[in-house]
């Protein structure tokens, strides 16, 4: 340890991707130990002490804080870690890029384009290092359709699909508002599914396929009133239970993307399917390590869909793990951003997604609410230039 960089870490946030988060930065050493910075985990914070100092106790922090202005005010951090709700995002962001600290925030980035084009602001002039949690584009078989695409086998891409469906909020009697259901309430979570789980299917989305120029979309809140755990009164749900929305790309594809709360039967069911002129690629959030391959070239007698299990060395990440033949999972998704973001210190580029990609994904994100209040297709605005 004593010949590598350290990177001091202030955690700001100590619920599930605080945990997620924490993993990856004690894991880091372990499976990339040539890398020349290592992060140290100097502080937590979460607004009730008994968290705070649970936390630190069980996650192996140095220190612990309850007011997060103190983690950016402290001379022992270098990175400052957003864990926390969605309308923090911002003032704790600039805050931090002001004392120049690097900054790791969840996505989405924002509420809104305005919250996000101040942080974006907030990094550039202050040249601080930054990188949003977009995880997916860490899984190995999404690594791997990304390369897949960028080596032009697929040809001319006429379709692009997505889905995420979850279930979890189909009770009635289930609250908003409150550490647990902060995503339930508008003023905090800035919108429902698109934000929550369409900003992961936009962002690789675009990562693999390239801009999105505009959106037709519709939305549906079906639940209109809940009880707010904050006041204890039943108030409007402001918030989208599920959106669809339909798109053109900037090369020219079609896009189509759905996500609910109201799927009964799925958790967590993400999925994308990228139709191009020579083959198509599909992959499954629930069986993860398999990328599935249709190359129209093949001879006609065993043409077909092939399942290609990701677990080989010379798989994007998995030269790090295990044998092939076995798997790594969700956690290790965060691993990967870890190290791309710590490699990103030694070699001095930007670790992507950045503030500024994050960016154009709050643009997509902000057109499809606003599509579908005004029943009418949105331009997008999005310049996209991201190529890695």
């Amino acid at each position: 340890m004593s010949n590598k960089k350290q990177i001091r870490v202030g955690l700001i946030g100590t619920g599930l991707m605080g945990r997620i988060h924490t993993n990856g930065y004690k894991r880091l050493a372990d499976f990339f130990p040539e890398y020349e910075y290592v992060p140290v985990l100097q502080a937590c914070c979460s607004r009730r002490e008994s968290n705070a100092k649970a936390f630190m106790e069980r996650w192996g922090y140095a220190s612990y804080e309850t007011d997060w202005r103190r983690i950016i005010e402290r001379d022992d951090i270098d990175a400052v870690d957003i864990c926390t709700p969605n309308d923090t995002h911002a003032e704790i962001a600039i805050a931090a890029a002001k004392a120049g600290k690097m900054i790791l925030c969840e996505k989405p980035l924002a509420r809104t384009v305005a919250e996000a084009e101040g942080m974006v602001k907030a990094v550039e002039e202050a040249g601080v290092q930054n990188t949003v949690w977009y995880n997916y584009r860490r899984v190995p078989a999404v690594t791997l359709a990304k390369n897949i695409v960028a080596s032009g086998k697929l040809g001319k891409i006429f379709h692009y699909r997505a889905n995420f469906l979850q279930d979890w909020t189909i009770n009635p009697d289930l609250p908003q508002g409150g550490d647990a259901l902060w995503r339930l309430d508008v003023d905090a979570a800035g919108s429902g599914v698109t934000g929550d789980l369409l900003a992961h299917c936009i962002d690789t989305a675009m990562w693999i396929n390239g801009g999105i120029k505009d959106v037709s979309a519709v939305t549906e809140t079906f639940v209109k009133e809940r009880v707010h755990q904050g006041t204890g009164q039943k108030q409007a749900v402001g918030i989208d239970d599920a959106c669809i929305f339909h798109c053109h790309f900037d090369n020219g594809s079609l896009g189509l993307f759905e996500a609910t709360r109201y799927a009964r039967g799925h958790k967590a069911l993400y999925t994308l399917e990228i139709n191009g002129e020579h083959a198509s690629i599909r992959w499954d959030l629930h069986d993860m390590n398999r990328l599935e391959y249709f190359d129209h070239s093949d001879e006609g007698k065993v043409r077909g869909w092939r399942s290609i299990h990701i677990t080989d060395g010379d798989h994007p990440y998995m030269n790090r793990w295990w044998i092939p033949g076995t798997s790594i999972g969700y956690e290790h998704s965060f691993i990967h951003q870890v190290a791309d973001f710590f490699y990103s210190l030694q070699s001095g580029e930007p670790c992507h997604p950045t503030f500024r990609d994050a960016f154009e994904t709050q643009k997509v994100c902000e057109a499809v609410l606003d599509s579908a209040r005004d029943r009418a297709w949105k331009d997008t605005g999005v310049q996209w230039v991201e190529k890695v």
